[in-house]
C-alpha cells in the first residue's frame, strides 16, 4: 500500500481548536481597525464577536465542502465494491441512508431507502456504525422479515460505511484498489491488506488466484475466485499452490518459466490427471497473479482430430500399398497359370505351384481386408434379405466357432432388406463372430449370439447410432465375455491394433469391419462393460422396395463396323503401367489367338489408338497410372475406339472413379487380382456383347 501523509486525514473535519485560534485572529484585526472608524467599546466588542462567529462559519463550510467532495470523488468506486461483492451489501450515509445495494441485499430489504430506524435493530446500528468510524470493524444484528441477520460495517471514507451481511466472524474486506488510501484518510486503524482479484477475475470462469512467495509453485494462495476453489485438491488461502498440479507437469513447467517461457504452460491437476489446464503465471509487487484455464475438452477434440487425420492417412497408405500388391498379384497368378500348363497334376513340381497358389490366396485376402479399411474395396451391392443371409450364413459360422462355444441366433420379425455387398457383409460378421470367440476363450465365457432386427430411428438412436434418421436394419453380435477394458475400447478400430498375443491376429479384424460397414453406407458402435461382454452393433440403411428407381432405358448402341471372327480373335490394346502385368497377360492372350497392342502408359496408347482409329476391337486399361490416368484416356480416345467396348482393371473399387465416366457406355470394371482364366472369359464376353 502507498504511503499516505498523516495529515491528510485530516482534511474534512471540523477541528474546534484551529477554529478557535482563527477566530481569536480575526478577532484582534477587528480591534485594530476599531480606530479607524473611531468606534466605542460597545460597538468593539459587537465587531469581535461577529467577525469570530464568520470566521468559524467560513472554516467549517469549505471543511464541509471539501468532505463532500472526497465523498463524490468516493462513490462510484464504493459502489463499484458492493457490485462485486456474492453477500448482500450496501453503502450507507452516517445517518443511515442508502447509496446503493447489491441485488443479494435486495432481494432481502426490498427498496428501503435507509437502514432499519427504530427497534432493537436501531440501536446495534448505532453502536455499530460508531465503532466504524473509530477505524474498527462494526458488528450488529438486524431484524427483516422476522428474520435476524449478522452485519459487519467499515468506514470506506469519511462519511460513508459498507454493511455487509455474513455469518460469523466477517471475512475481511476485499476493497479495489485506490480505496485503501481513502480508508486510511478518514480513519486512524490500519486498512486490511490490499488483494489483487478485482470483480472480472473473482467472476471469471477460469481459475484466478493471488499468490505469495518467491516461487510460484512453493507459493501460498492468499485468494483464490470461486472457479480455483472448486479444483479437486484445493485446501484454502494459506496452502501450497503447487499441490494443485501433478509432480512431473509441475517440474516441466517449473523449468519452462526458469527458462523465460512466458507463454502457457501445459499442466495436469494433481487430483485428476485426466484434466488438462493451461497455466498462466505473472508477478507484480512480489506477489504471483496466477490463471489456471481447463482445456481438457479442447485437448480432447484436439487428440480426435489428429486420429481422425491418423487414420486417413493410414487408409491412403493401405490402399496404395494394396493397388501396388495387387499388382504383384496379378502377375504371381498369371505366372502361375503358364507354369500349371508345363507342371499339370501328376507332375513333381505341381504340389510346390500349388503350395505358391495358395499362399498367393492368402495374400490377396490381406490386401482385400486393406482396401477394406480404406474403404476401396471392389463392391457388388445387391438386394440382400437380412434374415436369409444370417440363415444361411450360420451353418459356416457354427464350424469357425467349434464345439466348445455356443451359437445362438435370434431373428426379429418384419426383418428388412439391405443394399450390400453379400461377400463383404459376410466376412464383416465373420470377423466379428471370430473375435468374440477369442474373447470367451481367453476370458471365459461360453455363448456368442447374432441377432438381427428392425429398428425405428428412436431405437437406433437409443441403441449407439446418435444420426439415424429412417428405419435401420440391425445386425448385432455379442458374447458373455469379460468385456473390453475401458482404457482400450477406443483403439478397438485402429488398423494393427490388437491386444492379442504376440504372433496371433493382424490387427486388421475390426479395422476391416469398420471400413466395409462404412462403405455400406451403414454405422457401427459397440457397447461393453467390464465383466458384462460385449456387443457390437452393425446398422444399415433398410432397402424400401417401393421406393426404388425404375430401371434406366438401356442406350442405344451406336453403329459400328461388323467386327471379325470374336472367338478368340479381336485386336486388344492392353494398357498397363506394371510391365509384369503387361507382359504376362498380352502374352497369355496371344496365346488364345488376340492380337494384343501394349501400351506402358496412357499418353502412348492415345497415340496407338490414333495410329490404328477405327481397328481397335477392344481397350483394356488400368485406372491409376502415372500421367493420364484411365478414365482420362477413354476420354481422349472415344473418337478413335468408335464404339468399342473399354474394360477397367484396378485394384480399387469402382466407385473410386465411376464418377469419371458420366456420360460414357459399353464400360466394364474386373478387380484385381486377375488370374487369366478369368480375364480371358471377360474378354470374350465383352467382344461378343458388342458385336
Amino acid at each position: 500500500m502507498a504511503h499516505t501523509d498523516r495529515r491528510d486525514g485530516r482534511k474534512g473535519r471540523f477541528d474546534p481548536l484551529i477554529a478557535a485560534v482563527v477566530a481569536l485572529f480575526l478577532a484582534a484585526v477587528g480591534f485594530a481597525a476599531v480606530p479607524a472608524f473611531n468606534a466605542g467599546p460597545s460597538t468593539l466588542a459587537g465587531l469581535m464577536l461577529l467577525v469570530g462567529l464568520a470566521g468559524v462559519a467560513c472554516l467549517g463550510f469549505f471543511a464541509l465542502r471539501q468532505s463532500g467532495e472526497e465523498s463524490v470523488e468516493l462513490e462510484p468506486a464504493a459502489s463499484a465494491l458492493v457490485e462485486a461483492l456474492e453477500e448482500p451489501a450496501a453503502l450507507a450515509a452516517a445517518d443511515g441512508r442508502l447509496h446503493s445495494a447489491n441485488a443479494a441485499w435486495k432481494a432481502i430489504f426490498g427498496d428501503q431507502p435507509r437502514l432499519p430506524k427504530a427497534g432493537p435493530s436501531a440501536a446495534n446500528l448505532f453502536a455499530a456504525l460508531a465503532t466504524a468510524r473509530r477505524g474498527q470493524t462494526g458488528h450488529a444484528a438486524i431484524r427483516a422479515n422476522g428474520t435476524e441477520h449478522d452485519a459487519s460495517i467499515a468506514a470506506v471514507g469519511p462519511r460513508r460505511f459498507l454493511v455487509r451481511l455474513s455469518g460469523p466472524p466477517p471475512e475481511p474486506l476485499a476493497l479495489p484498489s485506490g480505496l485503501t488510501e481513502v480508508i486510511a484518510a478518514g480513519t486512524t486503524a490500519t486498512p486490511p491488506p490490499p488483494k489483487v482479484l478485482d470483480a472480472f477475475a473473482a467472476a471469471s470462469p477460469f481459475g484466478a488466484a493471488l499468490l505469495e512467495g518467491e516461487d510460484a509453485f512453493t507459493a501460498s494462495i492468499v485468494e483464490a475466485n470461486r472457479t480455483l476453489a472448486a479444483v479437486p485438491g484445493y485446501a484454502g488461502p494459506g496452502s501450497v499452490f503447487g499441490d494443485l498440479i501433478e509432480p512431473a507437469s509441475r517440474a516441466d513447467a517449473a523449468q519452462k518459466l526458469a527458462a523465460g517461457h512466458h507463454d502457457a504452460l501445459e499442466v495436469r491437476l494433481a487430483r485428476d490427471p485426466t484434466k488438462i489446464a493451461h497455466l498462466y503465471l505473472s508477478k507484480s509487487d512480489g506477489r504471483w497473479v496466477a490463471y489456471l484455464v481447463d482445456v481438457s475438452e479442447q485437448k480432447q477434440i484436439e487428440l480426435q482430430l489428429a486420429q481422425s487425420q491418423k487414420m486417413q492417412a493410414i487408409g491412403q497408405l493401405a490402399g496404395g500399398v494394396a493397388h501396388d500388391f495387387n499388382n504383384l498379384l496379378t502377375a504371381i497368378f498369371m505366372q502361375l497359370d503358364v507354369l500349371a500348363q508345363r507342371h499339370p497334376v501328376g507332375d513333381p513340381s505341381y504340389e510346390g505351384l500349388n503350395e505358391i497358389r495358395q499362399t498367393s490366396t492368402r495374400a490377396a485376402d490381406l490386401v482385400r481386408k486393406l482396401l477394406a479399411f480404406s474403404r476401396k474395396q471392389t463392391v457388388q451391392r445387391e438386394i440382400l434379405d437380412l434374415g436369409e443371409l444370417i440363415s444361411e450364413f450360420e451353418v459356416l459360422l457354427r464350424r469357425v466357432l467349434q464345439e466348445d462355444v455356443t451359437l445362438a441366433t435370434e431373428y426379429g420379425r418384419d426383418l428388412p432388406h439391405v443394399r450390400a455387398d453379400r461377400g463383404q457383409l459376410e466376412t464383416a460378421v465373420m470377423n466379428l463372430a471370430v473375435n468374440a470367440r477369442d474373447a470367451i476363450r481367453s476370458h471365459g465365457g461360453s455363448t456368442v449370439k447374432i441377432r438381427t432386427a428392425r429398428l425405428t430411428a428412436a431405437e437406433a438412436q437409443t441403441l449407439g447410432y446418435p444420426g439415424a434418421e429412417a428405419d435401420q436394419a440391425l445386425i448385432e453380435v455379442s458374447d458373455d465375455g469379460s468385456g473390453i477394458p475401458p482404457e482400450v475400447i477406443d483403439k478397438i478400430f485402429d488398423p494393427f491394433f490388437t491386444t492379442k498375443p504376440v504372433g496371433e491376429g493382424t490387427g486388421l479384424g475390426l479395422a476391416t469391419v469398420y471400413g466395409i460397414v462404412k462403405q455400406s453406407d451403414g454405422w457401427i458402435s459397440v457397447d461393453s462393460k467390464p465383466g458384462q461382454g460385449s456387443a457390437f452393433r452393425i446398422f444399415l440403411p433398410v432397402y424400401a422396395r417401393a421406393a426404388a428407381a425404375e430401371p434406366a432405358a438401356q442406350p442405344v448402341k451406336p453403329a459400328r463396323p461388323q467386327a471379325r471372327d470374336l472367338s478368340g480373335a479381336g485386336r486388344i490394346l492392353f494398357v498397363e503401367d506394371e510391365d509384369a502385368v503387361r507382359g504376362v497377360a498380352a502374352k497369355l492372350l496371344r496365346a488364345r489367338g488376340y492380337e494384343v497392342i501394349e501400351a506402358a502408359s496412357g499418353e502412348e496408347a492415345l497415340e496407338l489408338a490414333e495410329e490404328h482409329a477405327g481397328e481397335i476391337d477392344l481397350m483394356i486399361s488400368d485406372v491409376v497410372m502415372p500421367g493420364m490416368q484411365g478414365p482420362d484416356l477413354l476420354k481422349a480416345a472415344r473418337a478413335y475406339l468408335g464404339a468399342a467396348p473399354v474394360m477397367f482393371i484396378s485394384g480399387y473399387a469402382e466407385a473410386e472413379f465411376s464418377n469419371l465416366l458420366e456420360g460414357e457406355s459399353n464400360i466394364s470394371f474386373l478387380a484385381k487380382p486377375i488370374d487369366i482364366k478369368t480375364l480371358a472369359e471377360r474378354v470374350k464376353q465383352e467382344l461378343q456383347k458388342a458385336a
